[in-house]
């Protein structure tokens, strides 16, 4: 009963979060892998070699150049064009090595391949690449020249050295790597097996250094995320290593997943005793990304999947976004979760954890901390006498080694996720953020990589009472098939997004104006902070430009303000049609709004009558996303249906349907007297007709008849069917064929068909 009740108070809480306004939106404008193409927003590279497993590892604006790892491959792209001019470099491994890893049970196309883990920076000329070298990690230099049109990309012969501690084995592993000032640090598995995780130092001056082996308090089984330099002060002796990693429960019986942030000083020389060449100023704390419920009940995202972090004007405190995806049977979602390095500091400036008492639960530790603190950096701010941690008494390192985690955990800001998907079909897995100027002030984009292969853009607005309002502004299939995207960078200065998945790389452009409408109200509305109305068109707003004409309104979206001077509804064409059905029978009313946040009224003007009637959902009238199905019509449904949609307090009309409905009796009188030609009078529906009876499947054929003159459509429903082609023949019993409405995905106007028809004749 209590699990139960548990979980009810989890959907609960996630129903109460969402209808706060952290609405689960469909995106402004969807657009597929053909329509992106079309668009001309989009690039596409692949080496075509049988290889996968694309991460862009390394984007180095100041050459121009993106540094993709693969399997076998290292490639060199051009930032401005992916696909001009690529440089490749082939890093595959001996052919016996490649035995040996056959032999040891890896599979041959999956494991026993060098895929690329690791490409840093060395110096202005250089770079330094690692791969896992076929369950044999190897690292080696690359001469990429001094200047990008230098085209130099190619292996510096002998520097073949080994990648233990720098690259794991497995393919599969998760391993991240920051290389500062000539030292490697690396978040690796260091063994074959895959058992022996570590943060590891190589490299430089200073002394190897790894995490305690095999301590799970330490680490326990981490799938590591991204590591990242954060200064915490301006004296550089506090300067620390961040990473960013999830682990598994050390708490027994426990299947739980853990997100984790971990620091280390970068000047830690290990301590002596128990930490020999081991890390003395290791910490780490919890990562929270929850619904608050009710009853203080959370429903958390336990997952990390990928970490942004924003750089602000103090380099000491940038923005962290997080993504997160849910673990466990309850429910199935992603979310967007912003921390503060405020609120990190806070909690590592905290209580740390122990586990004491009867129970053995964790409690924060109660008793004297010893001096100085754990995890402080040596000869920095608060220790300037001390010159290495060898230097640190006994208790220190002692404690260090026993109490490595923090007690409080670190809350996002406003202790709640910036965006959440719940019961949907995929998954957050990458994540990146864009800064944009707009003439109301400057927003973060945010770009969303999922594991169906598409990306959401999307933008989180303030509103009143800390509530926020999320707007996705477009969804993009970013790859002919659907996968799972692995890495995504963006550069801002080329206003470029770059994903890397299995298939390879995609270049995509961060905005596409003109796919949200002709008019000055339809730019408005979308809200894109990267789009303004020109005069002409929506078009790519520029902050510097000195146009007065330019309309944009992000925080309100508001064409009535905006747009004056403007037709706001030019080109906002109200779509009017004639429609007919048979009494007793169904007919469709289609209405396609631009938008899914607009809200759809239908009103009823009946014929001779001056009065408009709102039209109410019943048990015979069924409203749909794409218009309105009138069940079992009655004569009395005979008039002028308009369609208005809504958003913004903006109304626009978007259709006008005007429905004549013919009686029952006198259509099959109609039928029975031969009214129609015998070459449609005898017609099955789906195929030629043999019988002469009247067919009761004409009711379903006159509801989708809309020209005004029965004798015309009788005619060319005559004329059409006399044709000898029996692929004309075919398709018009295809399209006469009825469908349930929900087995269509987008379903079609059921105006009726011949519409189109008559127009190509």
């Amino acid at each position: 009963m209590g699990h139960l009740l548990a979980t009810w108070f989890l959907v609960l809480s996630l129903w109460s979060f969402t209808t706060r306004g952290h609405q689960q939106n469909a995106p402004r404008v969807y657009l597929s892998f053909k329509e992106l193409q079309q668009s001309n927003t989009a690039r596409h590279y692949n080496l075509l070699q049988n290889t996968t497993d694309y991460r862009i590892l390394l984007m180095d604006e100041d050459h121009d150049r993106m540094y993709v790892g693969t399997k076998d491959y290292i490639v060199s792209l051009d930032l401005h064009n992916i696909n001009r001019e690529p440089l490749l470099i082939h890093w595959s491994v001996s052919q016996q090595r490649r035995d040996e890893c056959i032999l040891s049970g890896k599979d041959e196309n999956g494991e026993c391949a060098n895929f690329i883990c690791l490409i840093e920076p060395w110096n202005r000329t250089h770079l330094y690449v690692c791969g896992t070298g076929a369950y044999h990690p190897v690292c080696t230099y690359i001469n990429r020249g001094r200047k990008a049109e230098d085209y130099i990309f190619h292996l510096e012969p002998g520097k073949v050295e080994s990648g233990k501690g720098k690259c794991s084995y497995d393919p599969k592993s998760s391993s991240v790597s920051s290389l500062i000032n000539g030292e490697l640090y690396a978040g690796v598995y260091l063994d074959f097996m895959g058992t022996d995780a570590a943060i590891f130092r190589t490299m430089g001056h200073q002394t190897a250094m790894r995490t305690d082996q095999y301590n799970s308090r330490w680490l326990h089984d981490p799938a590591f995320i991204q590591a990242q330099l954060i200064p915490d002060s301006g004296e550089k002796n506090d300067d620390k290593l961040y990473f960013f990693f999830r682990e598994k429960s050390i708490d027994s019986g426990s299947s739980a997943i853990h997100s984790r942030i971990g620091r280390i000083c970068l000047n830690d020389d290990g301590g002596h005793c128990c930490l020999v060449n081991k890390w003395s100023t290791f910490l780490k704390a919890r990562l929270i990304c929850s619904v608050p419920g009710p009853d203080g009940i959370e429903t958390h995202f336990d997952e990390l999947q990928d970490i942004f972090i924003q750089q602000t004007q103090d380099i000491k405190n940038p923005i962290i976004y997080a993504a997160f995806t849910a673990s466990g049977s309850v429910f199935k979602g992603s979310a967007v979760c912003v921390y503060s390095m405020t609120d990190i500091r806070t909690v590592f400036n905290g209580p740390f954890a122990h586990k004491e008492g009867p129970n053995y639960q964790w409690m924060p530790y109660a008793k004297k901390i010893p001096y100085p603190r754990p995890g402080t950096c040596p000869g920095g701010t608060f220790t300037p006498s001390m010159k290495s941690t060898k230097d640190y008494p006994d208790e220190v390192i002692n404690f260090m080694r026993n109490h490595p985690t923090m007690y409080n955990v670190i809350y996002p800001v406003h202790k709640r996720p910036l965006v959440v998907r719940t019961n949907v079909d995929y998954e957050f897995t990458t994540i990146t953020v864009d800064q944009v100027d707009a003439a109301d002030g400057r927003y973060e984009v945010l770009f969303l990589g999922t594991d169906r292969g598409t990306v959401q853009k999307v933008i989180v607005l303030p509103k009143d009472d800390m509530e926020t309002e999320e707007l996705m502004l477009e969804e993009v299939e970013v790859f002919k098939m659907p996968t799972r995207l692995r890495t995504m960078k963006i550069s801002s200065k080329r206003q470029q997004l770059y994903v890397g998945s299995a298939l390879g790389i995609t270049q995509v452009t961060l905005h596409r104006c003109d796919v949200y409408g002709e008019a000055c109200a339809d730019c408005c509305l979308a809200r894109d902070p990267y789009c303004a109305w020109d005069g002409n068109a929506c078009s790519r707003y520029l902050a510097s430009s000195k146009r007065r004409s330019r309309r944009q309104d992000v925080r309100h979206g508001n064409p009535i303000r905006q747009c004056r001077g403007y037709n706001s509804n030019a080109n906002r064409k109200t779509v009017e049609t004639e429609q007919y059905g048979v009494e007793g029978s169904s007919t469709f009313l289609e209405c396609l709004p631009k938008s899914p946040q607009a809200s759809i009224k239908w009103v009823l003007q009946r014929l001779g009558s001056d009065r408009k009637k709102e039209i109410k959902v019943d048990e015979r009238i069924v409203r749909t996303g794409q218009g309105l199905l009138l069940r079992a019509l009655q004569m009395a449904d005979g008039g002028t249906y308009q369609c208005t949609a809504t958003e913004n307090n903006f109304k626009h009309v978007l259709a006008r349907v005007h429905l004549r409905v013919l009686n029952n009796n006198t259509v099959n009188a109609v039928l029975s007297q031969g009214g129609l030609s015998p070459g449609v009078a005898n017609l099955h529906v789906g195929s030629p007709a043999t019988s002469r009876s009247p067919n009761p499947g004409y009711k379903d054929l006159l509801q989708l008849l809309s020209q005004p003159e029965m004798g015309l459509i009788n005619q060319y429903c005559e004329d059409y069917w006399q044709r000898p082609t029996h692929i004309q023949k075919e398709n018009l019993n295809k399209q006469l064929k009825p469908k349930p409405i929900r087995e269509q995905k987008k379903p079609r106007s059921r105006r009726n068909f011949h519409t189109s028809i008559l127009q190509q004749t």
